[in-house]
């Protein structure tokens, strides 16, 4: 169930351009730090989302107000500035992506993310919704990700809308070395055996 917005104009969710790069590179590593993905990644990871094999999909929110009305220009800060915000007009408030595979396998949520300003007003919950509408779309059987065991805002977030805890990934981040919770929505069930139950990670 997505979260309940905040005051003001609803934020515009959209797909990710290449124009989008730069602010979404400085983005990134506001706020992954060492394990933020290069700019070179970003691109890479943008050009697999389009055309005719396009395997995956990546979305962006940028705000509809200005920051010169009141409290949206009060919470103008550096991570907005990151984000390649100016102090008018539409901002970087997120972005996600997602890799379906066009339907022939579990998708993945490779990423998502808010800037500290903007979090709290059902940003994340929108551009989750709208990939997890995609993978449905595409016919995958379930959504899978990653997520950091002390990352528990995150977690109930995902469990809000239907992922549920399926194992660990073991120091599967290095910065700093963490276990990976491993949750998935199941969007239609998987046909196999009677009795099995495929991509469960276990405890390795």
């Amino acid at each position: 169930m997505p979260e309940a917005t905040g005051p003001g104009r609803a934020p515009g969710l959209r797909e990710m351009a290449a124009g989008d790069l730069e602010a979404v590179a400085r983005l990134e590593g506001e706020l992954f730090g060492a394990e933020a993905w290069s700019r070179d990644l970003l691109a890479a990871e943008l050009a697999a989302s389009h055309g005719p094999m396009a395997d995956r999909r990546y979305v962006v929110v940028e705000s509809e107000e200005s920051d010169g009305d009141g409290d949206a220009h009060d919470a103008y800060d550096a991570a907005d500035r990151a984000a390649g915000a100016g102090p008018h007009g539409p901002r970087l408030l997120g972005y996600a992506g997602l890799y379906h595979a066009g339907g022939l396998t579990s998708a993945d949520l490779l990423t998502i993310a808010t800037i500290p300003a903007a979090r709290g007003r059902g940003i994340a919950s929108l551009m989750l919704t709208e990939l997890v509408s995609t993978a449905r779309e595409t016919g995958c059987p379930d959504v899978l990700l990653e997520v950091r065991q002390s990352n528990e805002a995150a977690q109930r977030l995902y469990a809000r809308h239907g992922f549920v805890p399926i194992g660990r990934r073991r120091r599967y981040y290095q910065a700093p070395p963490e276990d990976a919770v491993v949750m998935r929505l199941t969007l239609r069930p998987r046909q196999g055996p009677v009795g099995a139950e495929a991509g469960d990670p276990g405890e390795a």
